[in-house]
């Protein structure tokens, strides 16, 4: 599939984006993510990898919409999980400890 990224022309398949990936280790995802094979990605990390150019030079919205056409699971930042509620200072406390904690 022809897609644009960062201005430029790329002929993208899925299973081309699945051995670009391949021994990749996925970093810490904070945003938008892409699920390839088993593995979540930051949106970033594939297109960086799959085109080669440095992350500044390309959007996520560029790569979220090249990965969707191909096929690819891709969350936003809004579907990745919502931050824990915050530990009050009994809970904290126990957890230092390595005691259950209970509400």
């Amino acid at each position: 599939m022809r897609c644009v990224i960062a201005r430029f022309p790329f002929d993208l398949t899925k299973s081309g984006v699945l051995e670009s990936m391949k021994g990749i280790k996925p970093e810490e995802v904070s945003g938008a993510s892409v699920v390839i094979g088993r593995r979540t990605y930051p949106v970033k990390q594939v297109g960086q990898v799959i085109t080669r150019q440095d992350r500044r030079d390309f959007s996520a919205a560029e790569v979220l919409r090249a990965m969707n056409q191909l096929g690819f699971t891709c969350r936003d930042q809004s579907q990745t999980a919502a931050p824990k509620r915050p530990l009050s200072a009994y809970q904290e406390a126990s957890a230092m400890l390595g005691a259950p904690t209970t509400v």
